[in-house]
């Protein structure tokens, strides 16, 4: 069962504000850069547009975790569950959500494609494998891996289990903090094909928070999930 968290509202207010603030700063600037032709930023796959998107959301996120944390009077360790005797069950429960979910959110992905075909609107490839795909360059390949597995997991899962569900469940709207915070997850994506999936794996993740009240444990799963799919769509890439 999840415990309960200190989160203020005026505390979360102000983080999810400054998501939106850096992220819109993030999102001019990438245009601005574009327009003028700036090395690293004429196309789309350059080191300069990718670092820059990344930064302006779950970039961000890693500056305004140990701010939000820091207002609660609470610690990385404390927060992301490094302290508690259970660890090591939480890890364990997070791979074999990762085994169930990835084959079950192929599937869904595979049905989702097929219907929006049907329906006369083919989905354009996910903005991140068009990154991957057409990444010329070694360090941003070995970048766009770290973001993958690392940064994004970590971002994401504070702000969605982390922040975002336990606050809104503890306001008295427990349906709202499953669904609505499991929707807007797989909104912010902005990609049709993927939604239904996304949809379906927050709310696993959402049931291993409640299950473990551990952070650690949706991150890790999240991190794994993320691995798998970036390995599946480097073999297909070798095998064209």
């Amino acid at each position: 069962m999840l415990s309960e968290k200190p989160w203020r509202a005026e505390a979360v207010m102000r983080f999810i504000a400054a998501q939106f603030i850096l992220y819109f700063l993030g999102a001019a600037a990438l245009v601005t850069l574009h327009g003028f032709g700036v090395g690293g930023f004429k196309h789309e796959e350059d080191f300069g547009n990718v670092l820059l998107a990344t930064a302006s959301f779950q970039g961000a996120t890693w500056i305004l975790i140990p701010i939000f944390l820091r207002r609660h009077g609470m610690d990385w360790r404390e927060a992301f569950g490094f302290h508690k005797p259970d660890l090591f069950r939480a890890l364990f429960w997070a791979v074999v959500l990762a085994i169930v979910i990835l084959p079950v959110a192929l599937e869904l992905q595979r049905a989702s494609v097929f219907t929006l075909e049907k329906f006369g609107w083919p989905p354009e490839d996910e903005a991140a494998v068009t990154l991957v795909t057409g990444a010329k360059s070694l360090w941003l390949k070995i970048y766009l891996g770290v973001f993958a597995v690392v940064l994004a997991p970590v971002a994401e899962e504070f702000i969605f289990r982390g922040v975002l569900f336990p606050f809104v469940k503890q306001l008295g709207f427990p349906k709202l903090a499953w669904l609505g915070v499991s929707l807007l997850f797989a909104a912010i994506h902005f990609d049709a094909a993927i939604f239904v999936p996304l949809f379906t794996f927050a709310l696993a993740l959402t049931w291993l928070y409640e299950k473990t009240d551990n952070l650690l444990a949706p991150i890790a799963a999240h991190s794994l999930f993320n691995a798998a799919n970036l390995l599946i769509l480097l073999h297909d890439l070798k095998h064209e």
